[in-house]
């Protein structure tokens, strides 16, 4: 089922954003950018996983539309990890890459459930 691999690929995801943030904090001291990748991160698995006691279509709809809103802006927070050096080439690549393949998911799964009103 789509749904089962997007919430085991957007909760692989959220294991990598932990421990990079944990990395970020203790080997670089950095902690304002971490705790918003963090922060944005994990909530596109939990806004993810959220739906499945939705109320209602609306419902799962809102809330699939905000995990792809939080993916968007942990793109942001990859971005600029990167170009302020606080990951590497190889790291950011990956990261960004995985993100916008749940990005590509959600957009679909959102475009799917709107059009079958």
């Amino acid at each position: 089922m789509r749904n089962s691999v997007l919430n085991t690929k957007s909760y692989d995801f959220a294991i990598r954003i932990v421990k990079l943030s944990q990395l970020l904090q203790t080997e670089k001291k950095e902690y304002v950018l971490s705790r918003q990748l963090l922060r944005s991160g994990t909530a596109v698995g939990a806004l993810i996983r959220e739906p499945e006691f939705a109320q209602s279509r609306a419902d799962f709809i809102h809330k699939m539309s905000i995990s792809l809103k939080e993916a968007n802006e942990t793109i942001y927070w990859i971005d600029l990890l990167k170009d302020t050096d606080y990951i590497s080439d190889s790291s950011h690549i990956s990261l960004k890459n995985d993100c916008k393949e749940l990005l590509r998911m959600l957009v679909s799964t959102v475009k799917t459930l709107k059009m079958d009103k």
